[in-house]
C-alpha cells in the first residue's frame, strides 16, 4: 500500500510553519507550536487518530495567539487533504462520541471527507454557555479559549476540505470540553480516513470527492 503522507510548508509576514502527517501511522508525534495547550491537543490528535504528526511553528505569539492558532490549522488541515489523495478506498464517513470527567458523552464529532469544507457547531441544555461570546473568549490558565479552538477547527475543517458537525453536550470546565473534540475529533477521522478493503475506487455516486 502507497504510504499516505505529506508535508505543507506555510510562510507568511505573521507566521512559519512546517506540517508532515502520516495517515496510517502509530500516533507518534513531535510538536512545537509555541502555545503549550494547542501543541498538547495536536499531540492527542496523533495519539487517539493514530497518525505521525510533526509540526513545527513559530509566530508572532508576542501580539497574540490568534495568526499562529489559525496558520497552524491551515497547515495541518491541508496536510491531511494531501496525504490523503485522491481518496479512493475511505470510508469517507466517522460519527464518534468522548466522553471526559464531567463531560460525560460530552462532545460528539461527525465528519464527512467531502471535499467542501464546512463548520458547524451545536449546544444544548447543558452547554449554551458555549454560545456566550464573551464566556467563549474568558482567559483562562491554558492561554487557550473556546473562541480558538473553535477558530481552529473551523480553518481546520475548511482547509483538509470536511464537513465537521461538533456537537457540545454536556461539559462546564473549557479544558475538558476542548480536550474531548480534539480527542472526538481524532477517533473520527481515524475512522473516516481508514481504508474499506470492499470499496475500490472513491466513495462517491460523482466518482469525486
Amino acid at each position: 500500500m502507497k504510504i499516505r503522507k505529506a508535508t505543507i510548508k506555510r510562510k507568511t509576514k505573521e507566521t512559519n510553519i512546517e506540517a508532515t502527517v502520516t495517515i496510517d501511522g502509530s500516533g507518534k508525534s513531535k510538536i512545537k507550536t509555541g502555545m503549550p495547550f494547542l501543541s498538547h491537543m495536536i499531540e492527542a490528535l496523533a495519539k487517539h487518530g493514530l497518525f505521525d504528526i510533526t509540526l513545527k511553528a513559530t509566530g508572532d505569539l508576542h501580539v497574540d495567539t490568534h495568526h499562529s492558532n489559525e496558520d497552524i490549522a491551515i497547515a495541518l488541515g491541508e496536510a491531511f487533504k494531501k496525504a490523503l489523495g485522491d481518496k479512493k478506498g475511505i470510508r469517507r464517513f466517522a460519527d464518534f462520541r468522548a466522553p471526559l470527567d464531567e463531560a460525560l458523552a460530552g462532545v460528539r464529532v461527525s465528519i464527512d471527507l467531502s471535499g467542501r469544507g464546512s463548520f458547524h457547531m451545536h449546544t444544548g441544555a447543558k452547554t449554551k454557555w458555549l454560545e456566550h461570546p464573551a464566556l467563549r473568549a474568558k482567559q483562562n490558565s491554558m492561554n487557550y479559549t473556546i473562541a480558538d479552538a473553535k477558530h481552529f477547527m473551523e480553518s481546520f475543517a475548511s482547509h483538509m476540505g470536511i464537513t465537521l458537525h461538533i456537537d457540545f453536550i454536556s461539559g462546564d470546565q473549557p479544558h475538558h470540553v476542548i480536550e474531548a473534540t480534539f480527542k472526538a475529533l481524532a477517533k473520527a477521522l481515524d475512522w473516516a480516513t481508514g481504508l474499506d478493503g470492499r470499496v475500490k475506487s472513491v466513495p462517491s455516486t460523482k466518482g469525486k470527492l
